[in-house]
């Protein structure tokens, strides 16, 4: 079994999508270990706020097929991939960190995801693993959120339904 970080957003019906998916993420994995939501601006497009969170859970699906599980639930909850890439979205499901698992393709699979670099990505991990090193850097990731420039890319809390 492989521990695993997600990154989960919506900014269209984030109050409908991202608790449906959570849904899906227990009934198919089990027990998971879930973040606050963030209310964020987007970010590579003029776009409605997305909200945000984190997802920790175990899986023993590769990369690969657990990158292709999480497509096939976008796609259940009504997400396009006609239009660009960044772009108003249902649900955006992304694998962050794969135990220390450290690849770069096929296709966009990258791990550990550059978006770590963002607030909306790094916050929710730093809340619900602030000990798991980065697999390049080592660097926990509380240390990486108290060194983040906040007021780059402020944050607030988003409250979801259970």
């Amino acid at each position: 079994m492989a521990r695993v970080y997600l990154s989960l957003g919506s900014n269209i019906e984030p109050q409908r999508y991202l608790p449906a998916a959570l849904a899906e993420l227990r009934q198919a994995f089990g027990p998971i270990t879930v973040s606050p939501a963030y209310r964020s601006r987007s970010v590579g497009f003029d776009g409605a706020d997305f909200v945000n969170l984190a997802v920790g859970l175990d899986t023993p699906l590769s990369p690969a097929a657990l990158n292709d599980w999480l497509h096939a639930l976008e796609d259940r909850h009504g997400r396009r991939r006609d239009g660009p890439r960044y772009s108003d979205r249902t649900l955006d499901l992304d694998i962050v960190f794969y135990d220390a698992l450290v690849i770069d393709g096929p296709g966009h699979l990258q791990l550990p995801r550059k978006e770590l670099k963002h607030a909306f990505v790094l916050r929710p991990i730093a809340d619900i693993a602030p000990d798991f090193r980065h697999p390049i850097s080592g660097q926990r990731m509380a240390e990486l959120w108290a060194t983040f420039p906040v007021e780059r890319e402020p944050l607030t809390l988003e409250p979801l339904p259970d």
